[in-house]
Protein backbone atom coordinates (compact mmCIF):
# COMPACT_ATOMS: atom_id res chain seq x y z
CA UNK A 1 0.00 0.00 0.00
CA UNK A 2 1.63 3.21 -1.01
CA UNK A 3 1.72 5.55 1.67
CA UNK A 4 1.65 9.95 0.98
CA UNK A 5 4.40 11.78 2.48
CA UNK A 6 3.16 15.13 3.26
CA UNK A 7 4.95 18.32 3.04
CA UNK A 8 6.53 19.08 6.36
CA UNK A 9 7.50 23.15 6.60
CA UNK A 10 11.20 22.49 6.52
CA UNK A 11 10.08 21.44 3.14
CA UNK A 12 8.22 24.88 1.91
CA UNK A 13 10.03 27.42 0.07
CA UNK A 14 10.54 30.22 2.46
CA UNK A 15 9.43 33.89 1.47
CA UNK A 16 11.63 36.74 2.15
CA UNK A 17 10.35 39.21 4.28
CA UNK A 18 10.31 41.66 1.61
CA UNK A 19 8.70 40.52 -1.19
CA UNK A 20 6.14 38.79 1.90
CA UNK A 21 5.51 43.07 2.52
CA UNK A 22 5.30 43.87 -1.25
CA UNK A 23 2.37 41.19 -1.85
CA UNK A 24 0.98 42.46 1.14
CA UNK A 25 0.73 46.07 -0.49
CA UNK A 26 -0.61 44.82 -3.82
CA UNK A 27 -3.37 43.02 -2.04
CA UNK A 28 -4.55 46.00 -0.15
CA UNK A 29 -3.50 48.34 -3.04
CA UNK A 30 -6.85 45.92 -5.55
CA UNK A 31 -8.48 46.19 -2.58
CA UNK A 32 -9.02 49.99 -2.37
CA UNK A 33 -8.65 50.19 -6.58
CA UNK A 34 -12.22 52.18 -8.04
CA UNK A 35 -14.18 50.06 -10.52
CA UNK A 36 -16.30 51.68 -12.80
CA UNK A 37 -19.20 51.04 -11.21
CA UNK A 38 -18.14 53.15 -8.46
CA UNK A 39 -17.03 55.91 -10.82
CA UNK A 40 -21.04 55.88 -12.64
CA UNK A 41 -22.10 55.82 -8.77
CA UNK A 42 -20.44 58.51 -7.75
CA UNK A 43 -21.11 60.87 -10.99
CA UNK A 44 -24.89 60.31 -10.01
CA UNK A 45 -24.92 61.04 -6.84
CA UNK A 46 -23.04 64.16 -7.32
CA UNK A 47 -25.59 65.10 -9.89
CA UNK A 48 -28.25 64.75 -7.48
CA UNK A 49 -26.64 66.44 -4.57
CA UNK A 50 -26.06 69.63 -7.49
CA UNK A 51 -29.81 69.55 -8.39
CA UNK A 52 -31.50 69.25 -5.11
CA UNK A 53 -29.51 72.27 -4.02
CA UNK A 54 -30.64 74.14 -7.26
CA UNK A 55 -34.02 73.46 -6.33
CA UNK A 56 -33.49 73.96 -2.52
CA UNK A 57 -31.81 78.06 -3.54
CA UNK A 58 -35.37 79.02 -6.26
CA UNK A 59 -37.46 77.65 -3.65
CA UNK A 60 -36.03 79.60 -1.08
CA UNK A 61 -35.76 83.06 -3.71
CA UNK A 62 -39.27 82.05 -4.49
CA UNK A 63 -40.39 82.26 -0.67
CA UNK A 64 -38.21 85.44 0.15
CA UNK A 65 -39.67 87.57 -3.24
CA UNK A 66 -43.44 87.15 -1.99
CA UNK A 67 -46.75 87.23 -3.97
CA UNK A 68 -45.88 87.98 -8.14
CA UNK A 69 -47.42 91.12 -8.94
CA UNK A 70 -48.63 91.72 -12.57
CA UNK A 71 -47.13 94.65 -14.42
CA UNK A 72 -48.70 97.17 -14.51
CA UNK A 73 -50.46 98.38 -17.91
CA UNK A 74 -49.73 101.96 -18.97
CA UNK A 75 -52.98 103.95 -19.72
CA UNK A 76 -54.18 104.69 -22.89
CA UNK A 77 -55.73 107.97 -22.89
CA UNK A 78 -58.34 109.12 -25.58
CA UNK A 79 -58.97 112.26 -26.38
CA UNK A 80 -62.03 112.19 -28.93
CA UNK A 81 -63.51 115.25 -31.30
CA UNK A 82 -67.13 116.14 -30.19
CA UNK A 83 -69.51 118.50 -30.53
CA UNK A 84 -71.81 118.57 -27.26
CA UNK A 85 -74.81 120.30 -27.73
CA UNK A 86 -73.68 122.10 -31.01
CA UNK A 87 -75.89 121.69 -34.55
CA UNK A 88 -74.54 119.27 -36.70
CA UNK A 89 -72.40 121.17 -39.50
CA UNK A 90 -69.69 121.91 -41.68
CA UNK A 91 -67.74 123.89 -39.36
CA UNK A 92 -66.80 125.25 -35.79
CA UNK A 93 -69.82 127.42 -35.86
CA UNK A 94 -72.50 127.54 -32.68
CA UNK A 95 -74.48 128.92 -34.81
CA UNK A 96 -77.49 126.08 -36.15
CA UNK A 97 -76.88 125.93 -40.26
CA UNK A 98 -80.14 126.94 -42.39
CA UNK A 99 -82.33 125.05 -44.01
CA UNK A 100 -80.45 124.34 -47.32
CA UNK A 101 -77.22 123.76 -45.59
CA UNK A 102 -79.00 120.78 -43.16
CA UNK A 103 -80.70 119.34 -46.71
CA UNK A 104 -77.27 119.23 -47.69
CA UNK A 105 -76.30 117.34 -44.73
CA UNK A 106 -78.83 114.57 -45.02
CA UNK A 107 -78.68 111.29 -46.90
CA UNK A 108 -81.64 111.85 -49.51
CA UNK A 109 -84.18 109.10 -49.54
CA UNK A 110 -85.17 106.78 -52.05
CA UNK A 111 -87.97 109.45 -52.76
CA UNK A 112 -86.30 112.34 -52.73
CA UNK A 113 -83.37 110.69 -55.62
CA UNK A 114 -86.41 109.52 -57.67
CA UNK A 115 -87.96 112.83 -57.23
CA UNK A 116 -84.72 114.63 -57.99
CA UNK A 117 -84.06 112.78 -60.85
CA UNK A 118 -87.48 113.40 -62.78
CA UNK A 119 -87.30 117.30 -61.61
CA UNK A 120 -83.80 116.98 -63.67
CA UNK A 121 -85.13 115.33 -66.87
CA UNK A 122 -88.22 118.01 -66.91
CA UNK A 123 -85.96 120.60 -66.35
CA UNK A 124 -88.83 121.63 -63.67
CA UNK A 125 -87.81 124.46 -61.10
CA UNK A 126 -88.07 123.32 -57.41
CA UNK A 127 -89.10 125.60 -54.82
CA UNK A 128 -87.86 125.51 -51.16
CA UNK A 129 -90.59 125.45 -48.76
CA UNK A 130 -89.67 127.66 -45.81
CA UNK A 131 -90.60 127.16 -42.08
CA UNK A 132 -93.68 129.18 -40.29
CA UNK A 133 -92.19 131.31 -38.24
CA UNK A 134 -91.27 135.02 -37.35
CA UNK A 135 -87.73 134.75 -38.94
CA UNK A 136 -86.66 136.41 -42.40
CA UNK A 137 -88.15 134.51 -45.25
CA UNK A 138 -84.55 133.29 -46.35
CA UNK A 139 -83.42 129.69 -45.88
CA UNK A 140 -80.03 130.48 -45.35
CA UNK A 141 -78.84 130.44 -41.71
CA UNK A 142 -76.64 132.29 -39.40
CA UNK A 143 -73.92 129.73 -38.95
CA UNK A 144 -72.53 126.28 -40.08
CA UNK A 145 -72.93 124.39 -37.28
CA UNK A 146 -70.20 122.03 -35.75
CA UNK A 147 -68.76 119.14 -37.87
CA UNK A 148 -67.33 117.06 -35.32
CA UNK A 149 -69.08 113.81 -34.65
CA UNK A 150 -71.47 113.17 -31.24
CA UNK A 151 -69.73 112.99 -28.07
CA UNK A 152 -68.80 115.24 -25.27
CA UNK A 153 -67.31 118.55 -26.38
CA UNK A 154 -63.82 118.68 -27.27
CA UNK A 155 -61.04 119.68 -30.02
CA UNK A 156 -59.54 115.74 -30.21
CA UNK A 157 -58.58 113.08 -32.38
CA UNK A 158 -61.23 111.68 -34.69
CA UNK A 159 -62.19 108.73 -33.19
CA UNK A 160 -64.70 106.83 -32.47
CA UNK A 161 -65.56 107.48 -28.56
CA UNK A 162 -65.15 103.68 -26.80
CA UNK A 163 -68.52 103.61 -25.57
CA UNK A 164 -69.78 103.45 -29.16
CA UNK A 165 -66.29 101.54 -30.52
CA UNK A 166 -66.78 99.04 -28.06
CA UNK A 167 -69.09 96.15 -26.99
CA UNK A 168 -69.00 93.73 -24.41
CA UNK A 169 -70.40 90.23 -24.34
CA UNK A 170 -70.58 87.49 -21.82
CA UNK A 171 -70.61 83.84 -21.87
CA UNK A 172 -73.10 82.67 -19.44
CA UNK A 173 -75.68 79.66 -19.19
CA UNK A 174 -77.47 80.96 -15.59
CA UNK A 175 -77.68 83.98 -13.26
CA UNK A 176 -75.28 82.65 -11.01
CA UNK A 177 -72.46 82.40 -13.93
CA UNK A 178 -73.50 85.87 -15.04
CA UNK A 179 -72.89 87.54 -11.30
CA UNK A 180 -69.83 85.63 -11.06
CA UNK A 181 -68.22 87.23 -14.64
CA UNK A 182 -69.28 91.05 -13.47
CA UNK A 183 -68.05 90.81 -10.04
CA UNK A 184 -64.63 89.27 -11.15
CA UNK A 185 -64.31 92.28 -13.52
CA UNK A 186 -65.58 94.51 -10.69
CA UNK A 187 -68.50 95.70 -13.15
CA UNK A 188 -71.41 97.51 -11.44
CA UNK A 189 -74.69 97.66 -12.67
CA UNK A 190 -76.65 100.79 -12.55
CA UNK A 191 -80.36 102.17 -13.17
CA UNK A 192 -81.11 105.69 -13.73
CA UNK A 193 -84.59 107.62 -14.90
CA UNK A 194 -87.84 106.86 -14.73
CA UNK A 195 -88.94 109.65 -12.33
CA UNK A 196 -86.08 108.54 -9.82
CA UNK A 197 -83.31 110.47 -8.58
CA UNK A 198 -79.81 110.03 -9.36
CA UNK A 199 -78.51 106.71 -10.29
CA UNK A 200 -78.56 103.59 -8.31
CA UNK A 201 -75.90 101.12 -8.76
CA UNK A 202 -75.82 97.34 -7.17
CA UNK A 203 -72.29 95.91 -6.51
CA UNK A 204 -70.89 91.86 -5.61
CA UNK A 205 -74.13 90.97 -7.46
CA UNK A 206 -72.96 86.96 -6.68
CA UNK A 207 -73.31 87.13 -2.96
CA UNK A 208 -75.07 89.67 -0.70
CA UNK A 209 -75.27 92.79 -3.33
CA UNK A 210 -74.73 96.06 -2.16
CA UNK A 211 -76.52 98.96 -3.24
CA UNK A 212 -75.70 102.27 -3.97
CA UNK A 213 -77.00 105.92 -4.74
CA UNK A 214 -75.54 108.40 -6.47
CA UNK A 215 -77.93 111.88 -6.20
CA UNK A 216 -75.28 113.37 -8.52
CA UNK A 217 -74.92 112.22 -12.01
CA UNK A 218 -72.77 115.00 -13.32
CA UNK A 219 -70.17 113.46 -11.38
CA UNK A 220 -70.16 109.79 -12.71
CA UNK A 221 -67.10 109.32 -15.03
CA UNK A 222 -66.98 105.55 -15.28
CA UNK A 223 -67.71 104.27 -18.65
CA UNK A 224 -71.13 102.65 -19.24
CA UNK A 225 -72.68 100.33 -21.68
CA UNK A 226 -76.21 99.50 -22.11
CA UNK A 227 -77.79 96.72 -24.30
CA UNK A 228 -78.77 97.54 -27.55
CA UNK A 229 -81.11 94.57 -28.18
CA UNK A 230 -82.97 92.28 -25.82
CA UNK A 231 -81.28 89.24 -24.82
CA UNK A 232 -81.22 87.21 -21.95
CA UNK A 233 -78.39 88.27 -20.33
CA UNK A 234 -80.39 91.91 -20.19
CA UNK A 235 -82.89 89.78 -18.22
CA UNK A 236 -80.35 88.79 -15.86
CA UNK A 237 -79.23 92.47 -15.36
CA UNK A 238 -82.49 93.52 -13.96
CA UNK A 239 -83.43 90.44 -11.85
CA UNK A 240 -79.87 91.12 -10.64
CA UNK A 241 -80.60 94.79 -9.87
CA UNK A 242 -84.25 93.53 -8.09
CA UNK A 243 -82.32 90.97 -5.96
CA UNK A 244 -80.45 94.22 -4.88
CA UNK A 245 -83.41 96.12 -3.63
CA UNK A 246 -83.49 98.86 -6.83
CA UNK A 247 -86.56 99.58 -8.61
CA UNK A 248 -86.33 98.98 -12.33
CA UNK A 249 -89.74 99.98 -13.90
CA UNK A 250 -89.09 102.58 -16.68
CA UNK A 251 -85.38 102.95 -15.74
CA UNK A 252 -82.21 102.63 -18.16
CA UNK A 253 -80.13 100.14 -17.11
CA UNK A 254 -76.43 100.13 -17.58
CA UNK A 255 -73.19 98.48 -16.64
CA UNK A 256 -70.18 100.56 -15.82
CA UNK A 257 -66.60 99.46 -16.13
CA UNK A 258 -64.32 100.34 -13.21
CA UNK A 259 -61.53 102.70 -14.06
CA UNK A 260 -60.40 103.15 -9.90
CA UNK A 261 -59.16 100.15 -9.05
CA UNK A 262 -55.72 98.77 -8.96
CA UNK A 263 -54.42 96.14 -12.30
CA UNK A 264 -54.94 93.78 -13.67
CA UNK A 265 -58.78 94.61 -12.85
CA UNK A 266 -58.49 98.52 -13.80
CA UNK A 267 -60.87 96.85 -16.91
CA UNK A 268 -61.05 99.79 -19.28
CA UNK A 269 -57.46 99.86 -19.08
CA UNK A 270 -57.19 96.53 -19.71
CA UNK A 271 -59.51 96.33 -22.75
CA UNK A 272 -57.76 99.22 -24.59
CA UNK A 273 -54.70 97.23 -24.30
CA UNK A 274 -56.33 94.41 -25.77
CA UNK A 275 -58.35 95.89 -28.28
CA UNK A 276 -54.09 97.91 -29.33
CA UNK A 277 -52.61 94.42 -29.57
CA UNK A 278 -55.11 92.98 -31.62
CA UNK A 279 -55.26 95.74 -34.10
CA UNK A 280 -51.38 96.05 -34.36
CA UNK A 281 -51.85 92.17 -35.01
CA UNK A 282 -53.70 92.93 -38.04
CA UNK A 283 -51.13 95.81 -39.59
CA UNK A 284 -53.33 98.46 -38.32
CA UNK A 285 -51.53 101.49 -36.22
CA UNK A 286 -53.94 103.57 -34.82
CA UNK A 287 -57.27 103.92 -32.64
CA UNK A 288 -58.10 106.48 -35.68
CA UNK A 289 -58.70 103.53 -37.76
CA UNK A 290 -60.85 100.86 -35.49
CA UNK A 291 -64.57 101.16 -36.13
CA UNK A 292 -65.80 98.78 -33.97
CA UNK A 293 -64.58 95.90 -31.64
CA UNK A 294 -66.24 93.66 -30.29
CA UNK A 295 -65.36 91.62 -27.08
CA UNK A 296 -66.39 88.50 -25.39
CA UNK A 297 -65.91 87.34 -21.80
CA UNK A 298 -64.33 83.66 -21.39
CA UNK A 299 -63.27 81.38 -18.56
CA UNK A 300 -59.53 81.31 -17.96
CA UNK A 301 -57.64 79.29 -15.20
CA UNK A 302 -59.15 80.53 -12.06
CA UNK A 303 -61.24 83.57 -13.23
CA UNK A 304 -61.88 85.18 -16.96
CA UNK A 305 -60.19 87.37 -19.53
CA UNK A 306 -61.74 89.26 -22.52
CA UNK A 307 -60.77 88.76 -25.69
CA UNK A 308 -61.55 90.62 -29.19
CA UNK A 309 -63.86 88.25 -31.60
CA UNK A 310 -64.52 90.82 -34.11
CA UNK A 311 -63.38 94.09 -35.53
CA UNK A 312 -64.14 96.15 -37.84
CA UNK A 313 -62.21 99.14 -39.38
CA UNK A 314 -63.07 102.71 -40.65
CA UNK A 315 -62.19 103.42 -44.77
CA UNK A 316 -59.47 105.74 -45.19
CA UNK A 317 -58.55 106.32 -41.83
Amino acid sequence: MASVISPSPSDSPELDPKDELDEIRAFERAKLRISKFDIVTSLFMALILFLGAFVLMLFIVWLLSGKPRPLPIAPLIENPAGRADNAEGFERDFEPPGAEEVEELQEPTLADTIEAVTDAVSTVAASLTTADTAATASTSGTGKGDSRPPGPEGEGEDIVPRFERWQLNFQANNLRSYAQQLDYYHIELGAFGGGSQGIDTASNLGSAPKKKNNPNPKEEKRLYFSWKSATPLQAYDRQLLQQAGIQIAGRNIVRFIPNDVEPPRNLEHVLADIEKKYWESKGYNSVTQIAKTVFESKAAGSGYAFEVIEQRYRKNK
